[in-house]
């Protein structure tokens, strides 16, 4: 069968969803094998079409990551845009954010796959492609983080001397250090142990009172994940 007769069928709506099943295809196969051990055919076994198809919309493996990590990406941000909007507060919107990096997800879309980052990671710096769209999604995170102080100082929860692009940077940095250590299976960081250091650095930071209460402290969705509910 031609990659032509493949794709036609169904028109539009029907490519779009299966570049979706591609993408999402993609995203379980490397983080279950890793990149490096990661061929175009795994990826087309996992959902029963051709290589062929795979490349047509792809072309190299290297654009597949890409365009995966970029999907996930978009995903993840408008969940959590959906999920902060929800809460009353800036520091609640904050602990959201850091929990939905730290935590595993009910959602399973949304599920960590910190694997996933190491080989991202390491592509991006590499790959100049990786490396844009790394740069672009750090800058994306960067500026929710910043958002998030500003609309705290104005509303009086956190302090008003706090830099909120130097701070931005600081926590940027301890989140991936730390989704780092989760992806190594550090005997002595786990996600929720790393979620309440990374809280208790904020909080501290910025100068409001944050009390662990356990896994309680996060949001209903993570919650139910992290006790196996």
């Amino acid at each position: 069968m031609t990659q032509h007769a493949e794709r036609a069928p169904g028109g539009p709506g029907i490519a779009d969803q299966r570049r979706g099943q591609m993408l999402t295809a993609a995203l379980d196969v490397i983080s279950e094998r890793g990149f490096a051990d990661t061929r175009i055919a795994d990826i087309a076994e996992r959902i029963g079409i051709s290589p062929a198809l795979v490349i047509y919309y792809f072309k190299t493996k290297d654009q597949l990551l890409t365009e995966a990590i970029r999907h996930y990406e978009d995903t993840w941000y408008a969940e959590g845009k959906r999920r902060m909007d929800e809460l009353p507060t800036a520091a609640a919107r904050l602990e959201e954010f850091v929990a939905m990096n730290l935590l595993p997800d009910s959602d399973p879309e949304l599920e960590s796959n910190w694997q996933l980052w190491l080989d991202f990671w390491v592509q991006a710096a590499r790959n100049p492609d990786v490396a844009g769209l790394r740069r672009t999604s750090d800058e994306r995170w960067r500026e929710v983080i910043v958002s998030l102080v500003i609309a705290g100082q104005a509303a009086g929860e956190f302090a008003a001397s706090v830099d909120p692009r130097e701070f931005s940077i600081l926590v940027s940095a301890l989140l991936d250090g730390l989704t780092v250590q989760i992806a190594l299976n550090d005997p002595v960081v786990d996600p929720v142990g790393a979620f309440e250091l990374c809280m208790r650095y904020i909080s501290h930071y910025l100068g409001y009172p944050w009390a662990s209460t356990g896994r309680e402290n996060v949001s209903a969705p993570v919650a139910r994940a992290v006790a196996g509910r």
